[in-house]
């Protein structure tokens, strides 16, 4: 009896998860939506990467990939260069936690 009582609410759950779609607030849902940046007031680099954006996804997801590992990798010199500086040496550091 238990059994049957777990895969009962399992199968409502999974009901309740499944009909979501069914209740858009506006009927149906949008299918001819396009999402594109504002290039009007932007020059430079900035208008680069929003053409870009609005051109090409692909490209703009490599650029966006690329940027991010180049500013972490900035960021963590930098900041291991202030800790080294301010007395904080963690290149000699002894790891103990075993």
């Amino acid at each position: 009896m238990r059994n049957l009582i777990k895969k009962g609410i399992w199968f409502v759950a999974g009901i309740g998860l499944c009909l979501p779609h069914l209740v858009w607030a506006g009927g149906e849902a949008a299918t001819n939506l396009v999402v594109v940046a504002d290039t009007r007031r932007v020059t430079g680099v900035l208008k680069y990467i929003a053409d870009t954006y609005n051109t090409d996804p692909w490209l703009f997801a490599v650029w966006a990939v690329v940027i991010t590992a180049a500013w972490g990798g900035i960021l963590g010199f930098l900041m291991d260069f202030i800790m080294s500086r301010s007395g904080l040496d963690l290149r000699s550091r002894k790891i103990v936690e075993h």
